[in-house]
């Protein structure tokens, strides 16, 4: 790539965030930032200080354009079409391994990059299934290399807990905002964020035996009290994560929990014991063999 070329980055949401900054700062790309939501915080934690531009200058400022996916915003969709228009090379970097096609439609329209860069073969498989006629790149995991060193560090400082003192950390995902958001029913998938931690809250007992501390990390789309019911009805088990970053709450706990977040993957690479809350028949689609189905172990101990 020229050290000429300036690459407009364009993100909303956090995951896709978190991949294109731990890119940018890995190749040191000279950039033009287009952010909103989620993303604007995580590129600040990574970056430090930078300035913002509207979409319309950083298209005449830059030579291509890097951006994430989002359920929460239009911002990516609209870019991708209109870098395209402008001749401009786009690149999606997908975060993830489901929802493909719904990442790039809205209103049945849909608006695809010139490129798709996926983390795995996992990824890539499912990518060329969904866009047989886009470009499919396995661009080694940037966030997961940070995540890694980020790991290391931190279990250096780890104090060690009693044995009999044990904790779970659900990680929780926005799955009944995405569903109204997008479908008008905030049960669309057959369960919700709140099913997922009733499930884990009625089976501590199969996660482990020693369980004394539930942790719920929010997701950074959620109200700031949308979890304080919990909060009431278990005031001595449950506490809510401020403040700190995912991978400290990851390697200060025991256990990690959820549905199908990527953090579900960051409890598997910090080697903790990972489960999948799903309360639905469907399986999780982290293609990961180390995350346990959490429903399915109830059932054998039934």
């Amino acid at each position: 790539m020229s050290s000429a070329e300036i690459c407009l980055v364009v993100a909303h949401d956090a995951g896709g965030a978190e991949i294109l900054a731990s890119y940018i700062v890995q190749n040191k790309l000279l950039c033009r930032f287009v952010l909103a939501g989620p993303a604007l915080k995580v590129f600040q934690r990574k970056l430090g200080s930078f300035a913002l531009c509207g979409l319309e200058q950083g298209l005449l400022e830059s030579t291509w354009c890097l951006c994430g996916t989002s359920w929460q915003s239009d911002l990516e969709w609209q870019a991708i079409q209109q870098a395209k228009d402008n001749g401009m090379r786009v690149v999606a970097f997908i975060d993830h391994w489901v929802n493909y096609p719904e990442r790039f439609m809205r209103n049945s329209v849909q608006h695809l990059p010139n490129e798709v860069w996926v983390g795995d073969n996992y990824a890539e498989k499912i990518a060329k299934q969904h866009f047989p006629n886009t470009r499919v790149m396995i661009v080694d995991n940037p966030y997961l290399k940070d995540i890694e060193l980020e790991i290391t560090a931190l279990k250096k400082t780890l104090i060690s807990q009693p044995k009999n003192e044990k904790s779970v950390l659900f990680v929780s995902e926005n799955l009944s905002g995405h569903a109204l958001l997008k479908y008008g029913d905030r049960n669309y998938f057959g369960y919700t964020e709140f099913d997922a931690l009733e499930l884990l809250l009625n089976n501590l007992e199969c996660v482990d035996k020693n369980i004394k501390t539930l942790v719920i990390r929010p997701h950074p789309s959620d109200q700031p009290n949308k979890y304080d019911a919990f909060l009431v009805q278990y005031p001595d088990l449950i506490k809510i994560s401020r403040g700190t970053t995912l991978v400290a709450d990851i390697v200060a706990t025991d256990v990690v929990a959820g549905c199908e977040s990527m953090a579900l993957l960051v409890g598997v690479l910090a080697n903790k014991k990972v489960f999948s809350c799903i309360t639905t028949n469907n399986p999780c689609r982290l293609p990961h063999k180390e995350i346990l189905m959490l429903k399915n172990k109830v059932l054998k101990l039934a």
